[in-house]
């Protein structure tokens, strides 16, 4: 019997853990993490193969209403994910429960042909009454949908939800090396993987205000090379990623230099040049060259 292989696209607010899960289920670091909205800005593909099936779930954008080109691009890829897909994976935040944003979400997925299932994430963190509760709100949202609770981050509750989305798949040859974790092209793994050390260490708007290019990638015996621009849209942006006496963007350096070894598998030296480019959020080229689509 043939193989069964496809796609689930990941809905849901921004912060409900979708990039946790995809790492999770993946068995490897493909999406990065963290607690600001707007973390995620590509369609991000993590690839998790066993015996006889091959489950590609796509991470999306927190679903949004476009306010510049980025959100629009983003907005953009959320639908035409969705409209692609083989299944929809609906994930909530246990810790939060049932919102506005999630009957939204839930509503725009009723248009879909395929089906979709329901996932209530972080229910580590919540005690039965508060679990039960969250899981009967959930189930309004889609009455008869399969409902699974689940934490991304220990692990608990995954394996059933796999087991299901895979069953969803149609069969079909794989679409990826058995070997692959994910469909992004080394410079954006690296990118993402030093953007996610300047969200760690900054607050209020700056995070949706910065964008990291990684320029160049030289291989040595031993040794890997990286130069990458971190774009801000202000000097005193800039002068925040740079930090007194340069101490945050070396903070950033060291941190995202580990990262990166670990991706890697070998010494990397990291070159961060802070660069300021106003209105980069609406600037198509630069959107096109990051890869943003």
């Amino acid at each position: 019997m043939s193989p069964r292989s496809g796609f689930v696209v990941l809905a849901g607010r921004a912060n409900v853990g979708k990039s946790t899960l995809v790492n999770r289920v993946v068995g490897a670091k493909v999406s990065i993490t963290s607690d600001k909205p707007q973390t995620t800005r590509r369609a991000i593909r993590g690839v998790a193969t066993g015996p006889d099936w091959q489950l590609v779930l796509v991470d999306l954008p927190g679903v949004q209403r476009p306010r510049d080109r980025l959100t629009e691009r983003m907005q953009h890829r959320v639908e035409q994910e969705v409209a692609e897909a083989d299944a929809s994976l609906l994930l909530l935040n246990g810790e939060q429960g049932v919102g506005p944003g999630d009957r939204f979400i839930a509503s725009a997925l009723e248009a879909s042909p395929v089906p979709v299932v329901l996932a209530v994430n972080k229910v580590d963190r919540l005690d039965r009454a508060r679990t039960a509760a969250v899981l009967a709100a959930a189930a309004e949202l889609r009455p008869g949908a399969e409902l699974f609770p689940v934490s991304a981050r220990t692990g608990a509750g995954v394996e059933p939800l796999v087991e299901h989305l895979v069953g969803l798949l149609p069969r079909g040859p794989f679409y990826f090396e058995s070997d692959r974790s994910s469909d992004q092209p080394e410079v954006v793994e690296l990118a993402e993987l030093v953007r996610e050390q300047v969200l760690a260490r900054t607050r209020e708007e700056l995070p949706h205000a910065v964008e990291v290019q990684v320029d160049e990638i030289e291989r040595e015996e031993g040794l890997v090379r990286v130069r990458a621009y971190v774009w801000t849209e202000t000097e005193s942006q800039k002068g925040i990623v740079i930090g007194a006496g340069g101490r945050m963007i070396k903070a950033i350096g060291t941190a995202a230099r580990r990262e990166l070894e670990r991706r890697l598998g070998e010494h990397v030296h990291l070159e961060l040049l802070v660069r300021v480019r106003r209105h980069w959020r609406g600037d198509e080229a630069l959107l096109d060259r990051l890869g943003i689509e």
